[in-house]
């Protein structure tokens, strides 16, 4: 799939004609990179998050959730580490005035290498670049976007600015902007959900009788103020993370972040998709609270990119909120240490993270179901496009369809829906040929549509039509709950074929 500009693109009007997602504010001509989810989108996105928090949480005995406030106080992000590191190399091109983030230039003139069949050479641009990026080497960096000529795509010069810092977090006033006696009163959007969980560690282990190891789970907007925001909703200013921390004692790091790594794995292919489309990715430069850390990437249309992030953050949160808060963030642990014959007693737990994109998990759950199928025959030109989504994630699961808008049709259909549709969600529609309709419904992912017609009447039978495959079958009215349960409760998993790189 890598590298497939048109069917990126074609999945991004997909998205819009269909009402998945809209660029926000449209009618006032758009704001860069920032998107609003639409009625299909808004469903599949809930699907996706409800998925993640039941596996997270309901199927975990040792796992709850919480929801924390968006706005910290701002000396959060200091003991964090965010307001002295949470920074990207950028660079201006003098003539065009445009600003880029180091990475994405090189990685765009990367892939305009291998569009040219010169994959070695990409590769080798790449592999120096995160080098000099693992090691702060922005004179190198510049040099290396010198050697290889790699020009503004504005200007089509190669006059670059120094290489230099750029700090991501959005900064806004808190109170009465007048307010003497409020003193500072500047605070962040934050950055990441993770300090929210952090700094409620206490609260929720006392609270909740939680024994170690444990996890926090949490749904949350995240806010970054990227230099170049791009790909769709692959990178926005404005997201929404599924992240966990999972405390546990120090010195089993090593356990849990290679558990970890295969429990979310699993997570993924517990969805149906193709093992091969997931790979592992070590990171090379370490973020300053981690000393383990890998992504799992996904091979979108625009190549393999991260889609979730594994880290073992040490013990640097907590014990930095520690620091600079004066409050102790430690765990007693009375459990017996088998080589010491004594109670572990009071330590700062380590934390494995697992960190994902909302918005990256819709964007690659719809590139994995987007297919455009020709259905020509000798007497007839005939193609669809289809989503094949998942049917528990699926925006509607099933669709019924009356085959006329008389003799009674439209109310046994809205009989079914009324009996279905607190069980899952249903949609009914009567307008256009019957033909129209199943292709509306392929086009936003319903993996069943039943039609109603006068056989109905008689022996109270329907005909139900299966989307990927699109055959149909007869069946009694009674049996269509079952079949569309058992539909959205299935898993399949595949892990042969499963990538590593480093």
């Amino acid at each position: 799939m890598a590298n497939d500009s048109k069917k990126f693109q074609d999945i991004i009007s997909h998205c819009k004609e269909y009402g998945f997602i809209f660029p926000s504010s449209e009618i006032y001509d758009g704001l860069q990179a920032v998107y609003d989810y639409g009625q299909w989108g808004s469903e599949l996105k809930k699907n996706i998050k409800d998925y993640w928090w039941k596996s997270m949480t309901q199927l975990q005995e040792n796992i709850v959730g919480i929801d924390a406030a968006i706005f910290m106080h701002p000396t959060t992000w200091k003991a964090s580490g965010h307001v002295d590191n949470f920074n990207d190399p950028m660079i201006d091109n003098k003539d065009s005035k445009k600003r880029y983030r180091v990475d994405h230039l090189i990685e765009a003139h990367a892939e305009q290498m291998v569009a040219n069949n010169r994959q070695d050479e990409a590769d080798g641009l790449i592999a120096e670049m995160e080098k000099l990026l693992a090691k702060d080497d922005f004179p190198g960096l510049k040099k290396l976007i010198e050697t290889y000529n790699i020009k503004c795509g504005i200007s089509g010069t190669s006059n670059w600015t120094d290489v230099r810092q750029f700090n991501l977090m959005f900064s806004t006033e808190f109170g009465s902007s007048s307010s003497s006696e409020e003193g500072d009163n500047i605070v962040y959007l934050r950055p990441e959900t993770a300090q929210g969980i952090f700094v409620n560690f206490l609260n929720v282990q006392k609270t909740g009788r939680m024994k170690i190891p444990f996890g926090i789970a949490q749904i949350g907007k995240a806010f970054r103020n990227e230099i170049v925001a791009r790909q769709f909703i692959f990178r926005m200013r404005e997201f929404e993370q599924m992240e966990m921390q999972f405390f546990i004692r120090p010195g089993t790091q090593k356990e849990w972040y290679e558990h970890w790594k295969q429990e979310r794995l699993k997570w993924h292919l517990s969805l149906g998709t193709d093992s091969k489309n997931y790979r592992f990715h070590d990171h090379i430069k370490l973020a300053h609270y981690a000393d383990a850390a890998c992504d799992i990437e996904f091979d979108f249309p625009i190549g393999f990119k991260e889609l979730e992030g594994i880290h073992s953050r040490t013990d640097f949160d907590l014990k930095n909120h520690q620091e600079f808060s004066k409050k102790k963030m430690q765990y007693f642990d009375n459990d017996i240490d088998p080589a010491t014959g004594k109670a572990y007693g009071n330590y700062i737990p380590f934390v494995i993270e697992t960190s994902i994109g909302l918005d990256r998990m819709f964007l690659s759950v719809i590139s994995n179901a987007y297919e455009e199928q020709d259905l020509s025959t000798p007497e007839k030109q005939d193609s669809r496009v289809v989503l094949k989504l998942p049917p528990r994630l699926a925006p509607i699961k099933m669709a019924v369809l009356p085959l006329v808008k008389k003799d009674g049709l439209p109310e046994i259909a809205r009989q079914i829906i009324d009996d279905c549709k607190s069980h899952f969600h249903c949609f009914f529609e009567e307008k256009d040929t019957i033909g129209k309709r199943y292709r509306r419904m392929d086009a936003i992912g319903t993996p069943f549509c039943v039609t109603v017609d006068q056989q109905t009447k008689e022996d109270s039978t329907v005909t139900i039509r299966h989307r990927d495959s699109m055959q149909q079958e007869r069946i009694a009215i009674a049996d269509l709950k079952r079949i569309v349960l058992e539909a959205i409760s299935g898993t399949t998993t595949n892990t042969s074929n499963f990538l590593i790189t480093n």
